[in-house]
């Protein structure tokens, strides 16, 4: 409201106020609108300059109970209240705090600000590394892509210095030393309040304390606080809920996310769709959709990123002796077992199933898809045999469909993509190295060593063949996706529509934590900030959603050069009879992989599987039983998919396969 549209407080209506109960330092630091209601403003402390909206509606409670808006027994310092805004049973006081439009604070002990604030923003989140070394300054609009880039990239000092510099600059736009509580925002049964500021609809239940955070709430995406939360030099992004006595204190918590159940998460960083629950998170890196449930579950000092951690797992990050210096990288799409271990330094593949405990150092990152398992104290690896697992692409379909971001503005760029060339990569590594050991080791030797691991002949010789399908699968996905979005009539159509677009991703990629995305460009990102060619936050931010947007294309630009390299031809050198025989075996890995899915899957209705139902029946009733709870194998939603895929990808095999058959041979 414009200052313009205030007015002092007349003499009949000092009057009225004090008869009820009101009282004020000083009555013309007083600012009001015409409208203005005494009969709103009951047993009232002012003090310091206040400016009152207009109080002419009611609001309606829990269970149907209505008041009128108002403001009664509190106590204001230095407040702008906003129109039709109901303040009750405030029991120290509110100080220098703007509450805009139709807020609700009810009995709650104290929201104040003391000096200048930045509400959070600008606290250094001492992440990975206890010590310190990996330090991440986190603010409003923190991607977990750019946090990746200042928790691992200190090695380019003058990149960190330059963007810790431009979140100090917009550390100081919002600098003030005077907090909102934003439209609609709703406080209700709170202890105290310090230097935290909210966006509008945010909704604060029964928190215990909170103390110099931001809580950025938005119409589309509601931030939910619990009861008995203790929050402190924390970010709580849009959508996001902590709930039920969490602790979090120096975190960043992304879109989407839910800690609660008296989660304690300390010096942390969660990005979209995380969830905590029981558990403890302490030195964290957590990218999109890092998932613990458990109460025994402790995550410290690692990067996760779609994880899922069983119960009881835990890691350790320090060996007695110069503290807890050590960190580990779980990559994307893995899960712990319960009752897992891991010992950092670590590095844990792509979509990697940990199992038992594994007390050595070990680096799996060129072995994706793999098992982790553990057997009398030894590290056995099982590669690549996640790719027929039917819980790995359970996961990958899950993901979308469980996206709660529903802000219009994302701050996360999240890729989903199962095979892309961050895993193909780590696929064709994974074929040479196992070759390599082989070789080596001699054609009658039954185990081998790998990075503090041991392999078996037979997973080694399957490990192989399923890489090699799945980088046939990705292959001939990438260039039936090239043929369906073009219109071709002769070679020269075929060539244009096959040929290398530029050089941008032909190199190597890398896994932003969700953002899969060419490692030279963001080596040009880095060499801009450096450079001062890039000198803000915003252009980063469009940069990483520039790469996302050009995914496709660039993912094509990498196929193109790596079929030169794992075919030995160049793409453009192709025959026709050629492409057919690579769609074709392109279409055997697909169906033979969905195959093992299939039955995978099955493994789920085996009779085993019944033991527990049917609880007092024969053998009859426990299959009716079971075929109530679980349903048919036959009527399985995923398994019918399974079954759906096969024929759409044979139908498709066909179809182009006739596509290319038809055209014309241009000389």
């Amino acid at each position: 409201m414009n200052q313009n549209q205030y007015r002092s407080l007349s003499s009949n209506e000092i009057e009225l106020l004090k008869k009820q109960n009101c009282q004020a330092d000083d009555w013309n630091q007083i600012l009001v609108t015409d409208k203005f209601d005494t009969d709103r403003f009951m047993s009232v402390q002012f003090s310091g300059k206040t400016t009152i909206g207009v109080q002419n509606e009611d609001i309606e409670l829990y269970g149907g109970v209505k008041k009128q808006c108002g403001v009664y027994n509190a106590h204001l310092h230095n407040c702008d209240i906003g129109n039709n805004v109901y303040i009750n049973h405030i029991k120290n006081y509110i100080a220098n705090y703007t509450i805009e439009d139709h807020v609700i604070i009810d009995n709650t002990d104290m929201c104040a600000v003391e000096g200048e604030s930045t509400f959070g923003n600008g606290t250094k989140v001492e992440v990975l590394d206890e010590t310190g070394g990996r330090t991440v300054v986190i603010y409003d609009e923190l991607s977990a892509h750019l946090a990746y880039i200042m928790a691992y990239y200190k090695h380019r000092h003058d990149v960190i210095c330059k963007v810790e510099s431009m979140i100090n600059t917009y550390c100081r736009t919002i600098q003030s030393c005077k907090g909102v509580i934003g439209k609609y925002t709703k406080i209700f049964n709170c202890k105290e309040l310090r230097d935290v500021r909210t966006g509008p609809y945010a909704q604060i239940n029964g928190a215990s304390s909170l103390k110099n955070s931001s809580i950025n709430s938005t119409q589309s995406a509601p931030v939910i606080i619990g009861h008995d939360v203790n929050l402190k030099n924390s970010i709580i992004s849009s959508g996001t809920e902590i709930t039920d006595g969490a602790i979090v204190a120096n975190c960043f918590i992304g879109q989407g996310c839910s800690i609660g159940a008296q989660y304690s998460a300390q010096n942390s960083l969660f990005f979209a769709n995380c969830q905590g629950f029981h558990g403890e998170a302490c030195a964290v890196f957590a990218g999109p959709y890092t998932v613990t449930h458990h109460k025994s579950t402790l995550l410290i000092a690692g990067m996760f990123s779609f994880c899922n951690a069983g119960s009881g797992s835990n890691q350790s990050n320090h060996m007695y002796k110069l503290g807890p210096i050590h960190h580990g990288i779980v990559e994307r799409g893995s899960k712990t077992t319960s009752d897992s271990y891991l010992l950092w330094p670590a590095k844990i593949g792509a979509f990697t199933l940990v199992m038992g405990r594994h007390y050595k150092n070990s680096d799996t990152s060129d072995m994706p898809f793999s098992y982790l398992i553990e057997k009398n104290d030894e590290s056995w690896l099982v590669p690549g045999v996640n790719l027929r697992s039917v819980g790995t692409i359970r996961d990958v379909l899950k993901w979308p469909k469980r996206d709660k971001r529903t802000d219009e503005h994302q701050l996360d760029c999240i890729n989903f993509n199962l095979l892309s060339p961050f895993t193909i990569q780590k696929m064709a590594h994974a074929i040479g190295i196992l070759h390599q050991i082989r070789h080596i080791s001699g054609e009658t030797t039954e185990e081998f060593s790998y990075n503090n691991t041991r392999i078996k002949r037979d997973a080694l010789q399957k490990g192989l063949k399923l890489y090699d399908m799945a980088v046939m699968k990705f292959i001939g996905n990438s260039i039936i996706t090239r043929l369906n979005k073009a219109k071709i009539k002769d070679t020269e159509d075929l060539a244009e529509c096959l040929k290398l677009q530029d050089n941008i991703g032909t190199g190597d990629w890398i896994d932003l934590s969700g953002l899969i995305a060419p490692k030279d460009e963001i080596v040009k990102l880095l060499e801009g900030i450096e450079n001062e060619t890039v000198t803000n936050l915003k252009t980063i931010d469009e940069f990483f959603r520039s790469l996302h947007q050009n995914y496709y294309e660039y993912e094509w630009n990498w196929t193109v050069r790596f079929i030169e390299s794992y075919l030995k031809k160049p793409i453009a050198e192709f025959t026709l009879e050629e492409l057919i025989e690579l769609i074709k075996k392109w279409r055997e890995s697909v169906v033979e992989l969905d195959q093992m899915l299939y039955e995978d899957a099955k493994k789920e209705f085996r009779l085993d599987s019944m033991t527990g139902f049917g609880i007092d029946g024969d053998m009859q009733i426990k299959q009716k039983d079971f075929e109530q709870v679980r349903g048919r194998f036959e009527e399985n939603d995923f398994v019918k998919e399974v079954l759906h895929h096969i024929e759409r990808k044979t139908k498709l095999g066909e179809r182009v396969i006739n596509q290319l058959q038809q055209i014309t041979i241009k000389n």
